[in-house]
Parts: structure tokens; C-alpha cells; sequence
């Protein structure tokens, strides 16, 4: 065997020296403390997940938390949101943009955790069988599992729900059905149907959508009216003078004017209520099934969530718009009645005198109450010139008529009538008449517009005194109804919008906050100038 050299050896043992030594260095060293990246605060939490032991399934819901809750240690109310049939947890933050509107009016409501569950096509109601109890999950399951997980106020004045369609349905029937858990209902174009609309529902789309939930599958006629069915039919339970189920809570609903049914169901609802004089609130704006139109809902319906939350009442607003500088006494004229001792006002526009074309007119028969001041009669005129000369009205002869009681008559309207056709230079096109009426001065023009149509093109009726099965006919008139929530004449006005509707005569329906004041009839006004704006120059 062939011996190493002495250089060999010595290449090893400095090889080894040198291992050992950097052993003894690494050995020596400290270990580097591991520092932990804080976990960004999230504010919307998607795609949250759990296990329905009622259900017996996984549950998928989402979060959106208060800016506030990162750093603070304060707890916060809730609001459950639930979507409409075919949906998901999802709607509300894709659709809805809940985010964005929550933050848009947070100087108006207070900081709130949202909750987003999946309800199915379950109504959030638990099925008439028994196999699929979702309100039992909800209540038992979902609440305290919210409540676990988060700073909440876990009490039901702290807790709200609110949903669109489906959901709207289930805005309603939560707090109904549990008062323990929830105070307050925010119900967007409710989806349920009246008695006649149960009953009327075609066979495939009933049980389709109505029979799995409450039962009846294949009945037609009073039969689908199942005893479950009954106990979650607002217009079964409230028929029974002595139901409480809807006392005491914080109830709020709203609904296009435009909807294909809903707007029929949720009117009968609000009627059904005031008969009943159960407190709530109503709103019917233009439009329809879509996200347009709850999201112009919810401004107003977070303000009185959190009036709610606070458990302070929700305020009436008749605060009177600022219509803008009196008009100068000079401009109107009082003109008397021929041969009646009867007066009414006319305003000309300022183009009037220098202009040689005929204009339009503007036909108010006006009732007041005896207690409201002439300055404040005035402010109507005042209205509609600063419309006039800003441009949101085309020029037009303002003629107002005191609708005093049981002064004014059709005899009276037609001699004002004949009588600013004879002394100024009015239109002769229908399609630049319109007249508009409060109170017994709106039941007076819905009166008269028979004899009328071939003058006057459009009725505007506010919180109109109307009979109490009013019924139009005529296609070339157009109509705007416009009442408040707490209006004196909400049935028949209720029942003239569906007269409309079913005839086709075009209209449009306005339910607005407040009670039926002067002041809310100046409001009613202002919010019509469009209207007037489109058919004064149709």
C-alpha cells in the first residue's frame, strides 16, 4: 500500500479545524428572533363558513365591520341583510355595494356590523314540513354564533334585518315572529302576495315558489290557505282584531311605484296597518324591481335603523323646502268670480307682456286649513314662478283658486276656466293644461276631469279627498297621486292607483314621510316639478 504524504494529513486536519471552528461560531450565535407581520384589519370578510347542526349543512355568510371596530374595544349593533329568491350572500356586497352606501351616509347613522347570510329561496321562515327549519338556524345558530364572534350589542332593541324581495319578506317576518331577538324590520319591495294574489297565482309559479315554503302543493282556491300558511300571512294574522304581533316593534317599508305586483301587495300592507293604526313607516318613490331603486332606499332607511338603535322616534319631516324669493305682490292679480263674489289669483310669466305667444296654464284649486297664514298660501305661487323663471317650468299662467269648502263647484271651476280663456292668451293644446288639486280641492278635480278632457291633459291629486271607490277610465289623461304616510285618504287613494293600473291610464303614485300639512302638500309640489316639467310640454 502506497503511504499518504505528509502534506495530506495536514490538509485534513486544517480542513476539520476549520469545520469545527464555524460549528463553534454557528453554536455561539443567537437565534434571530421571528417577528410576526400583523394581520391587516379586513373590513369586509367574504366567503365566512358554518356548520348547521339544524340545518346540517355548511351555512356560508359575510361580514362588513364599522371602520371603528379596528381600534376600539366598543361593541356595535347589528344588521342582518337578506337577499331576494335566487340570490346569495353575496348580493348585498356585489350588487348592493353595501360597503360604499354604509360609508357614503355614516354621518347620518351610527357605526353597524352587517351580516350576510345564504337564506336559499327559504322566505327565511322554517318550511311548513319541517324539513328545512332556516328561521330556527337562523335565531338559535347564526345570532349567538354573531354574538360569539364579535363585539355586538346582543340585544333585540340593537339588532335590526333588513332585505329586498325575498328578503324583504324575511325583513318582516324575523322580528315579528321573534320580538326577543329583533326590534326593528327594514322591508325594499317586500315579495308576498295579498289573499287575492295568492289565490290568483298561476299553478306552476305556486308551487314553485310558495307551496315548498308554506305548503298547499298542487291546491288551488282557499285550499292553499294551509293553517302554516295563516300564521305567516301578515294578511291572515292582522285580520284577527286581537293580534299583537306587530306592536311595539320598529317597522319601515318601501316600494316602487313601478313594480309589477309587489307595489299592490305592500300598499295593502301599509293599509292594512294604518287601519289598525300600527305605527310604521311608508315610501313609494318611482321605479322598480332593482338595485337603482333600493339603493336610493337606503340613506333613509339607515337614518332610521339607527333612530332605531338610539330608540329615539323617528322624526316627521315637513320641513318646508326653500322655494326660493317671495314673489312681489304686484305680480299677482285678484280677480273676481263673474257674478259670484269668489276670487282667485293669477300670476302671468315675465315674458307675458312683452311676448305675443300663447302659454300654458297651471290650474291649482287649493285648500288650506283656516289656521294657516295668508303669507303662507302665498308661498305656493312663489313656488311655481321661481320653477317658471329658473327654467324648470316652461312659462305659464299660475291661476290658483281657493278651494275653500263648499265654495267651489264645477259651475265655479268651469266660469274660472272660460274666464282665463277669455282675458289672457292661454294654449289652446290640451297637452299644455294641467291642474292640480289638495284635499276637497283634489276630489273636486278628480271630479270634474270627465268634463275636462278636452281641455286639460294632466290631474295631479294630493292627499285628494276622493270617493271611496274612485274609478278612471280615460287613457288620454294623465294622473299623479301623491299622499303622505300618515294621509287622511289612504285607502281611496290606494284603490284609484290600482284603478290606474289595471285600466293602463298612465300615472305615477308618490307615499311620502309626514302627515297631511300645508307644508307637506308644498313639499309634495316641489317634488312633482318633473313631472309637470314632462307634461307641460308633452
Amino acid at each position: 500500500m502506497k503511504r499518504k504524504s505528509k502534506g495530506y494529513y495536514w490538509l485534513i486536519l486544517t480542513v476539520l479545524g476549520g469545520l469545527l471552528s464555524l460549528a463553534g461560531f454557528v453554536s455561539c450565535r443567537k437565534d434571530a428572533p421571528v417577528v410576526e407581520e400583523p394581520i391587516p384589519f379586513v373590513r369586509l370578510l367574504k366567503n365566512q363558513q358554518f356548520k348547521s347542526s339544524i340545518l346540517k349543512r355548511e351555512l356560508n355568510y359575510a361580514v362588513l365591520l364599522p371602520a371603528e371596530y379596528e381600534n376600539s374595544t366598543d361593541s356595535f349593533p347589528v344588521v342582518y341583510l337578506l337577499h331576494g329568491f335566487g340570490d346569495d350572500e353575496s348580493a348585498w356586497y356585489n350588487s348592493g355595494l353595501i360597503q360604499y352606501y354604509a360609508d357614503q351616509n355614516a354621518a347620518t347613522t351610527v357605526p353597524i356590523i352587517y351580516i350576510m347570510p345564504n337564506g336559499f329561496n327559504s322566505y327565511y321562515v322554517n318550511k311548513y314540513n319541517g324539513q328545512y327549519p332556516y328561521m330556527n338556524m337562523f335565531v338559535n345558530e347564526l345570532v349567538p354564533l354573531v354574538d360569539s364572534l364579535f363585539r355586538t350589542k346582543p340585544e333585540a332593541s340593537q339588532r335590526a334585518v333588513m332585505g329586498f324581495s325575498m328578503g324583504g319578506y324575511g325583513a318582516m317576518i324575523m322580528p315579528v315572529k321573534n320580538p326577543g331577538v329583533f326590534k326593528t324590520g327594514i322591508a325594499l319591495s317586500m315579495s308576498f302576495r295579498t289573499n287575492e294574489q295568492y289565490l290568483n297565482e298561476p299553478q306552476s309559479v305556486f308551487d314553485y315558489q310558495w307551496a315548498p315554503v308554506f305548503g298547499g302543493y298542487g291546491m288551488n282556491g282557499e285550499q292553499r290557505f294551509t293553517d302554516y300558511y295563516n300564521q305567516y300571512s301578515p294578511f291572515q294574522f292582522l285580520q284577527h282584531p286581537d293580534d299583537q304581533s306587530m306592536i311595539g316593534l320598529n317597522l319601515f317599508f318601501d316600494c316602487g311605484d313601478d313594480e309589477e305586483s309587489l307595489s299592490e301587495t305592500n300598499n295593502a300592507l301599509h293599509n292594512i296597518l294604518r287601519d289598525r293604526s300600527l305605527k310604521h313607516e311608508y315610501r313609494m318613490r318611482s321605479g322598480y324591481h332593482s338595485w337603482d331603486y333600493w339603493k336610493k332606499s337606503l340613506p333613509e332607511a339607515l337614518k332610521y335603523i339607527s333612530y332605531a338603535f338610539g330608540q329615539k322616534e323617528y322624526p316627521d319631516d315637513n320641513t318646508v323646502m326653500d322655494f326660493g324669493a317671495a314673489i312681489a305682490d304686484d305680480r299677482i292679480q285678484r280677480v273676481e268670480v263673474e257674478n259670484s263674489g269668489l276670487f282667485y289669483q293669477v300670476v302671468l310669466p315675465a315674458s307675458y307682456d312683452a311676448a305675443t305667444e300663447d302659454y300654458a296654464v297651471i290650474l291649482v284649486l287649493h285648500e288650506s286649513d283656516v289656521t294657516v297664514p295668508s303669507s303662507r298660501i302665498k308661498d305656493l305661487i312663489s313656488l311655481l314662478n321661481n320653477q317658471i323663471t329658473s327654467g324648470k317650468l316652461p312659462a305659464s299662467i299660475v291661476v290658483e283658486v281657493p278651494a275653500e269648502v263648499n265654495q267651489l263647484t264645477e259651475e265655479i271651476v268651469q266660469k274660472i276656466i272660460a274666464q282665463v280663456d277669455s282675458d289672457y292668451r292661454t294654449s289652446d293644446m290640451r297637452e299644455k293644461w294641467i291642474i292640480i288639486g289638495n284635499r276637497g280641492g283634489g276630489g273636486l278635480a278628480y271630479q270634474m276631469m270627465p268634463d275636462l278632457t278636452s281641455k286639460i291633459h294632466a290631474c295631479l291629486l294630493f292627499d285628494a279627498d276622493l270617493p271611496e271607490n274612485p274609478e278612471v277610465n280615460d287613457p288620454t289623461i294623465t294622473y299623479y297621486l301623491d299622499i303622505t304616510d300618515e294621509g287622511l285618504h289612504y285607502k281611496s287613494n290606494s284603490t284609484l292607483y290600482l284603478n290606474l293600473r289595471q285600466n293602463e291610464i298612465p300615472h305615477e303614485y308618490r307615499i311620502r314621510q309626514g302627515s297631511p300639512t300645508h307644508d307637506s302638500f308644498l313639499n309634495g309640489v316641489s317634488e312633482a316639478i318633473g313631472f309637470m316639467n314632462k307634461n307641460l310640454k308633452s
